[in-house]
């Protein structure tokens, strides 16, 4: 691979492009500004937040370059965005509640109440929560930490919970508050999918790119991703329906359960004695996605806009103050009103026109391009595309309904990438002709044109070293022109790994804790989506395990399908070897950490058949891959 060049400079066609933003909307609107800053406290003497190992694993300096003017690298609007987003310190929201932004890609929320304070969200990383807690006790002072709350199951709200409590204090009768689902949401979201989300989560977020004007600049809904440790403590109380009170060291709170919204077990709270409304992440400062782009279950933005308009019906009357776990405040109840209905709003027009035109025989690529947003709804800054977008939340619509294929049988038996690809340039007249024609598209701007085109020759030759240069170049210029956070650094990363080769995902797809949160049944599941199915093909082997603490289990790797039975029956087919254990040291040989030849001898464990037999099941499941390719084949 030649030496890697460094980023471009904008091209002319880009730099008017955005150019052409300032004069599109209000940038002289300072509401969110004022917003964004209103009741700073301060902030932490030092940038760098460091892991037990001296790592950096946060740095709230990061993001200093964005208070310069914006370059023609970066669209106004992200710019604009990202500088009211990158904002970081200790807040108050209303007497009584304070927030710490910026010091994650989520806020984490204090609470105070009577002996202590109840923390809300408590980030990703035990490193960023404990520094947000230690941020908070230098201006409120040491209040020990009385409850903590889920809004919901995305790791941003509950991953750095050991850096503000711990299990011990949860068994002593902490509470931990959630909404029901929670649990299982959390660990199989991280477990089943877990790999491929991550690694297309480095893309999303940008974790690898260079922070500045041709690099990360954020991704809209916060800034990136903290890399500390990730720890989850089951929650203790469930909430299970809209309606529900609850008190904690005299703090009141009435819940809204919102489940299959922005994640599919969340919740809104108000405080009534504060006259505040915490809208979790269900109505946020950008319009968010109905399908995230690391990979998630399609969201349901009917139901989105059903439960704001029940939020709004519930809540507003009695709301001085709308806050979420990410953003900044709006305040005035006339204000909180406007917001959540244009929120609101937004969602039901991305849902019914979509089905309105996909009842029309529109496809999904030519719903994104002809929709066009009420101006309304076009002129609030706090609709903008900046995580979402509505070019990719319709798709999402239109695979929620129709799923993905979009009724042209010419669609329906396509050849895989590499195979098209091969095709398509030989039908092009080989690569170098498509490299001349392309680089005629990208002196004229149409660089979506040529990341589609030379797309085809990295996939038929991965190895044509100008293929991939004007691959990146493409890419790079659509990243600069990119209102959405989350484009950019999908083009900016895709760029960066053309030029420079693999760079890696720097996040643990499964931490430890979310894996002991699994259920047996979801560690079979997990399990079975690894077993290598053509190479397992013609084994048969059964192993059941006779728990001292439980029902017995059968596994079954048979036709390639790794099979689990609880109990005895017809369906729990006669074993080629017989374990009894108890059930800690079942998930140790499981996750393996424990190896079968070690549980020969071991106390508590009696075998009855040969031991090879359970290692040639265990022989047929395959490692994931954390660094698969996207950019290449």
């Amino acid at each position: 691979m030649p030496q890697t060049p460094e980023p471009k400079p904008a091209e002319p066609v880009v730099a008017q492009a955005n150019q052409a933003v300032r004069q599109r909307f209000p940038f002289d609107d300072t509401q969110d500004l004022q917003d964004a800053r209103h009741g700073f406290m301060g902030t932490a003497t030092e940038d760098v937040i460091r892991g037990a190992d001296g790592r950096a694993v946060w740095d709230l300096g990061a993001y200093g370059f964005l208070d310069g003017d914006c370059p023609d690298t970066v669209n106004p609007s992200l710019w604009r965005q990202s500088r009211l987003v990158a904002d970081h310190g200790l807040f108050e929201v209303v007497e009584g509640i304070y927030q710490v932004r910026g010091f994650d890609l989520s806020n984490m929320t204090v609470v105070e109440g009577d002996r202590g304070i109840l923390v809300i969200d408590p980030l990703i990383s035990a490193e960023t929560a404990a520094a947000a807690l230690d941020l908070y006790r230098a201006h409120r002072g040491e209040r020990p930490v009385t409850g903590v709350l889920y809004t919901h199951s995305h790791v941003d709200h509950f991953g750095g919970v050991k850096g503000v409590i711990s299990e011990e204090e949860v068994a002593a009768g902490m509470p931990v508050i959630a909404p029901e689902g929670f649990l299982a949401h959390a660990v199989s979201e991280n477990v089943y999918a877990g790999t491929a989300m991550a690694r297309r989560a480095a893309y999303m977020y940008g974790a690898v790119l260079p922070k500045g004007e041709r690099g990360q600049v954020g991704a809209g809904l916060g800034q990136t991703t903290s890399t500390g440790s990730v720890g989850l403590i089951p929650p203790s109380v469930d909430i299970t329906r809209t309606g529900q009170t609850e008190t904690v060291d005299g703090i009141r709170m009435v819940f809204q359960l919102t489940p299959g919204t922005e994640a599919p077990a969340e919740l809104n709270i108000h405080f009534p004695d504060h006259a505040a409304l915490c809208m979790a992440e269900n109505a946020t400062h950008n319009l968010h996605n109905l399908l995230t782009l690391r990979g998630a279950e399609v969201r349901d933005p009917r139901t989105w806009a059903r439960y704001l308009t029940e939020a709004i019906g519930l809540f507003v009357d009695a709301s001085d103050v709308a806050f979420a776990s990410h953003h900044w405040p709006v305040r005035g109840r006339d204000r909180v009103l406007t917001f959540l209905s244009e929120q609101r709003d937004l969602y039901a027009y991305l849902h019914d026109q979509t089905l309105r035109m996909l009842n029309q025989g529109l496809t999904p690529l030519e719903i994104a391009e002809t929709i066009e947003m009420p101006p309304a709804l076009e002129r609030a800054w706090h609709t903008h595309g900046y995580y979402g977008s509505v070019s990719h939340n319709t798709k999402a619509v239109y695979q929620r309904y129709l799923g993905w294929f979009d009724g042209n049988p010419a669609h329906l038996w396509e050849h895989p990438p590499a195979e098209a690809a091969r095709r398509y340039v030989e039908f092009m007249g080989g690569p170098d002709e498509v490299l001349r024609r392309a680089r005629r598209s990208y002196e004229a701007g149409d660089f979506r044109w040529v990341a589609q085109v030379v797309n085809h020759v990295v996939f038929a030759d991965p190895d044509h070293h100008e293929a991939r240069a004007l691959q990146a170049d493409a890419l790079e210029q659509l990243g600069y022109g990119s209102e959405n956070g989350t484009w950019r650094n999908f083009y900016l990363t895709g760029a960066l790994e053309l030029r420079q080769g693999p760079v890696g995902t720097p996040t643990v797809t499964a931490p430890p804790d979310l894996l002991r949160a699994l259920t047996v049944d979801q560690l079979c599941d997990a399990l079975a989506i690894r077993v290598d199915g053509p190479r397992s093909r013609d084994a048969d082997i059964t192993v059941r395990w006779k728990l001292v603490d439980g029902d017995p289990l059968t596994l079954r790797l048979r036709n390639g399908v790794l099979t689990h039975v609880t109990g005895n029956g017809p369906a729990a087919a006669d074993p080629d070897i017989e374990i009894g254990l108890d059930e800690a040291t079942l998930r140790a040989v499981l996750l393996g950490t424990t190896a079968p030849d070690e549980l020969a001898g071991q106390a508590g464990v009696t075998v009855d058949g040969d031991l090879r037999k359970l290692s040639e099941l265990l022989g047929h499941l395959s490692a994931p891959d954390p660094d698969f390719a996207i950019v290449t084949p």
